[in-house]
């Protein structure tokens, strides 16, 4: 299975780990191949990838992105995470108090009923704020602690007025990071990465504690389900003698055997940031054309990866963080959620590879910048909590796209009634549209 290439780039080959059957990689493409006829046929403009003055010229234009190195720290303090059906939601929160003095300790968010809550999980003494949460589908909560050389493992759950607390082991690492909770809800997987190698866990939903399931060759850091069973991971891997950073596919079902998943060009960083497992639609950041791009691709195809223009926003930096679910065989009509930061914030974007067109909304109060998740039917949910609404979602339906002219390309508006396309030109950062005149449809919150 494979899914290949660059729009208005090289052809390379983008190879995907089949758990049924034995990988097969394609070699990669010449670094000056045309992305030909599979990029002209989806009507979209973008650089080619030649190596030439033209990528420099480029790359002196480029946008400001968080393009992910393999050092990243752990998150910071209150990063807010959800199951994957997105029924329940935790976070490392601080109670009220002096800066330096607040005192840390997680909250876990239900948001499957019809209203959302959020219940706090305090113990007898506060969490470190590097300390890390996950939920899972069954409403408990897994925080991984750092004390001394060792992270310990535990399970938190409301009872009665206190919380309860299962233990469930120790791992002797110095530094370690929570992946994303598995999609089966019920798996929680850590990555210990080291400088040759790194050590793939399961600290919770295993028979024994927590225990090493996989051991990768290089420096990994990232991770990405790629399926609905919680069997295959994404993670971004440079190989141990150096070289570019690669996505790789792990398969959990077979003793953590490694094959390649992104290989757009021999010489180019391809990380891997979001994958649907229903329609196979990828999100993905790479130097391909010359410097970072937010790019697209089809899990299992042979279609060229592309670069939308109308991602490549001026100072400001762009990370996909949902994608809608339920949309079988159709990547092109997924709706994306994107996160904006620029010197005014963080706002929302929502855009479909299909209509090329970046839709820009102002975030709502007290927004937890990169937390949400779509709905089947193209509604997605915002959590945020300020200091009227300790616990909310506001809803946003997916806009709708202009249909772009089949002869000239571009779609409606402007003087003549039409204006030029994301591929005519260049997008601007514009004022976000405020919640209150998005297409909201209603907000769940407490009363």
């Amino acid at each position: 299975m494979t899914a290949c290439a660059i729009e208005g780039g090289s052809a390379g080959a983008a190879a995907t780990a089949d758990p049924e059957a034995e990988p097969e990689p394609e070699e990669p493409g010449e670094p000056g191949e045309p992305a030909g006829a599979d990029a002209e046929n989806n009507g979209e403009a973008g650089e080619e990838y030649a190596g030439t003055g033209e990528a420099e010229e480029a790359e002196a234009s480029s946008t400001r992105t968080d393009a992910r190195s393999d050092t990243d720290d752990a998150p910071p303090p209150g990063r807010f995470t959800l199951t994957t059906d997105g029924s329940y939601a935790a976070r490392l929160t601080a109670a009220p108090g002096p800066p330096g003095e607040r005192a840390w300790y997680p909250e876990r968010w239900t948001l499957d009923g019809p209203e959302p809550y959020a219940v706090p999980l305090p113990l007898d003494q506060p969490e470190e704020p590097d300390s890390e949460v996950a939920p899972l589908a069954d409403g408990r909560v897994l925080i991984r602690r750092r004390v001394a050389d060792r992270q310990m493992f535990s399970l938190l759950y409301p009872t009665g007025p206190g919380t309860g607390e299962l233990l469930l082991g120790a791992v002797g690492c110095a530094e370690m990071t929570l992946l994303p909770p598995s999609p089966d809800g019920r798996c929680v997987y850590a990555l210990a990465a080291g400088e040759d190698h790194a050590s793939l866990w399961r600290v919770a939903g295993g028979s024994f504690g927590p225990e090493e399931v996989a051991r990768i060759p290089g420096r990994c850091s990232g991770g990405v389900w790629l399926d609905r069973a919680g069997r295959m991971l994404a993670l971004d891997r440079r190989e141990p003698g150096g070289g570019p950073v690669k996505a790789v596919a792990v398969d959990l079902g077979r003793q953590g055997e490694v094959t390649p998943l992104l290989q757009i060009a021999p010489g180019s960083n391809d990380r891997l940031l979001l994958a649907d497992a229903d329609s196979g639609l990828l999100l993905l950041r790479s130097d391909a054309p010359g410097h970072d791009r937010l790019g697209w691709g089809v899990l299992g195809s042979c279609l060229p990866v592309r670069f939308p223009e109308c991602l490549r926003l001026p100072d400001v930096a762009v990370t996909p963080f949902a994608v809608q679910p339920g949309q079988m065989l159709m990547p092109e009509s997924c709706a994306v959620a994107l996160r904006i930061d620029g010197a005014p914030g963080s706002w929302v974007g929502v855009w479909r590879p299909a209509g090329r067109q970046l839709h820009q909304f102002a975030a709502p109060l007290g927004w937890l910048p990169g937390a949400g998740y779509w709905s089947r039917d193209g509604v997605l949910r915002l959590p945020y909590a300020n200091g009227a609404t300790p616990c909310g979602v506001a809803l946003l339906d997916a806009p709708e796209d202009a249909e772009p002219s089949s002869v000239t390309g571009r779609t409606g508006g402007g003087e003549d009634g039409r204006e030029p396309s994301a591929a005519d030109t260049a997008p601007a950062v514009c004022k976000p549209v405020p919640l209150g005149q998005a297409p909201l449809h209603g907000a769940a919150r407490p009363d």
